[in-house]
């Protein structure tokens, strides 16, 4: 079932290569969506796609190297008619 999610990430987020991981990995994992960095440390992002292939992207992203998520609020939105997975600045 397709879904899209709203997620704001806290931890150690900037400066890692967090949007460049999240691309790459969302790209791979055929979801689409943005992902962005916020002037307060935290990093912004929507994606969509198959449930539980959103479930082991975010597992993954845990995983990467140098990334420590300390906090992830999720919230559902309405898929939307999109295609790929970009930053956004």
């Amino acid at each position: 079932m397709e879904v899209r999610k709203h997620i704001y990430f806290s931890g150690m987020v900037q400066g890692v290569g967090f949007r460049y991981r999240s691309t790459y990995l969302a790209q791979s994992r055929k979801l689409t969506g943005w992902v962005k960095n916020l002037y307060d440390n935290r990093v912004e992002m929507e994606v969509q796609g198959d449930e539980k292939n959103i479930e082991r992207f975010l597992e993954d992203l845990q995983k990467q190297r140098f990334i420590s998520i300390e906090d992830m609020e999720m919230t559902e939105l309405p898929c939307v008619a999109e295609s790929g997975f970009r930053v956004v600045y």
